[in-house]
């Protein structure tokens, strides 16, 4: 294996690089780090392009490139540039996490998985997921990759089901996935669609609470309920930070709390850049990886 120096250049489309996936790749491993702001999608080729021709070939795995920001589809594309700039042998590895919300999405859905599994003895096939703040990047990631597993999925619309339906042509016409968008702004839409849920995923924005106690009271079929909010009050209920597979008050929904989705996520996103470094070839990483990953995290 190459003894060159790991570099690893991360991609912002916005005018900061997160400090939080600046820490976990420094202590994954990369020696040097250098963040780019404001990067258009026109400007990834010429950039991987200049890196992966001023090294060596066999430096290529110890070149990577990842791709933040706040928008799931543009961190996508990001890397389809990418790979479209490769000119083997003078490749590199690249990883997409907008918003933490690749391995966050992950670590949700597999949280979840582990509980259906061990509680009910069932996997994600036919189960029927709601996803509230389904226009944010993991309410967006979670609902593809469970839908991909053989869920249900029905994306909620907390203000106008046009984004809402956007985001279901978009998931249909990129990973071929068949997602329904509905309404949830008032409390009797909220009301009907946690009634027919089985898994709800709340990946609504901090601070917003979206699943009451009076909601679940009434919602007979549902078994878990996962919250990724961190920031009081919580998006669902009853729902503390750590719960991991707890009953909510008052109920026989489990619930599974963000910090326990965060424990996954953190060792995810780690594990993805240690990957990166590990590997003898040029890697490229998007949420499905991040949930193989996961999925073996909490087995």
């Amino acid at each position: 294996m190459s003894e060159a120096t790991p570099i690893l250049h991360m991609l912002a489309p916005q005018k900061h690089m997160s400090p939080f996936d600046v820490n976990m790749a420094a202590d994954a491993g990369y020696k040097v780090i250098v963040p780019y702001i404001n990067v258009a999608l026109e400007e990834v080729g010429p950039l991987v392009q200049d890196a992966i021709f001023s090294r060596p070939p066999d430096y290529g795995v110890r070149t990577g490139f990842f791709m933040g920001g706040k928008d799931a589809i543009l961190a996508l594309d990001m890397m389809d540039a990418a790979a479209k700039a490769m000119v083997p042998p003078f490749q590199c590895s690249v990883f997409a996490d907008p918003a933490g919300s690749f391995t966050t999405a992950a670590a949700m859905v597999a949280c979840v998985e582990r509980q259906l599994k061990q509680k009910f003895n069932r996997d994600w096939k036919g189960t029927k997921v709601a996803v509230f703040g389904a226009t944010g990047v993991v309410g967006f990631a979670s609902s593809i990759i469970s839908a991909l597993e053989g869920a249900d999925v029905t994306l909620v619309a907390h203000r106008g089901v046009d984004r809402v339906v956007k985001s279901a042509a978009v998931s249909k016409e990129r990973f071929g996935v068949d997602l329904k968008a509905v309404a949830g702004e008032t409390e009797e839409q909220k009301r009907d669609i946690i009634a027919n849920a089985e898994v709800i995923f709340a990946a609504a924005a901090a601070g917003v609470r979206v699943v009451s106690t009076e909601h679940m009271a009434g919602a007979k079929n549902l078994l878990v309920v996962a919250d990724v909010n961190a920031v009081p009050p919580p998006g669902v209920d009853g729902m503390e930070l750590f719960m991991d597979g707890d009953k909510l008050p008052n109920s026989n929904v489990l619930g599974i709390g963000p910090l326990a989705i965060g424990d996954i996520k953190y060792k995810t996103e780690s594990g993805l850049f240690k990957q990166m470094l590990s590997s003898k070839e040029p890697l490229a990483l998007d949420f499905r990886h991040a949930f193989t990953l996961a999925r073996q995290l909490t087995a």
